[in-house]
């Protein structure tokens, strides 16, 4: 399988995309998109890096996995495509940005892509999942991939603010 990820983040990830557990992620997962329906699309798994520069990364959001829906992961966390209804976990996310800036916050789109471009991270901790099935990749140990990640985020640029949003996201901070 094509590892679709920037030169940036390939380099900074390259030892770890070289592991055998990598290695062996990246084959289940080509199973699993040929034998099950599985989001986002495969070209999409890695857009959260893709869309986030690593030297201007100042926030890092992280949700447990993709929508599960059909058309609603596009590889950002909590983010859905221009057009698609805004789920209401991220209905939850613009009433708390709304309260804490005291202003009215009233998007018209759950797209996020902007928010990435800006330097925030939107990175679920399983980068894939299978059709109305949460959680239904947890076995393919993206936990050991996105755990480096956050690590290497953590070690090497400092500042970074983390978001844990959800009891899942607040395991992931250990």
């Amino acid at each position: 399988m094509q590892i679709n990820l920037n030169s940036k983040w390939k380099s900074i990830l390259s030892d770890e995309i070289q592991k055998p557990y990598f290695l062996d992620l990246m084959e289940s997962l080509e199973s699993e998109y040929q034998e099950s329906k599985c989001f986002p699309p495969m070209d999409l798994i890695f857009s959260a890096f893709n869309n986030c520069d690593f030297s201007n990364l100042k926030l890092v959001i992280i949700g447990q996995d993709p929508y599960h829906g059909e058309g609603e992961a596009n590889g950002l966390c909590f983010s859905v495509n221009d057009g698609v209804k805004i789920p209401p976990s991220l209905r939850n996310i613009f009433r708390e940005v709304n309260e804490d800036l005291d202003s009215i916050f009233l998007p018209t789109s759950g797209n996020l892509q902007a928010w990435a471009k800006q330097g925030v991270l939107l990175l679920n901790a399983s980068l894939s999942v299978r059709k109305d099935s949460p959680n239904s990749h947890k076995h393919l140990k993206w936990n050991l991939f996105t755990d480096t990640v956050i690590q290497k985020i953590s070690d090497e640029n400092k500042g970074v603010v983390f978001l844990l949003w959800g009891a899942f996201a607040h395991k992931k901070g250990e």
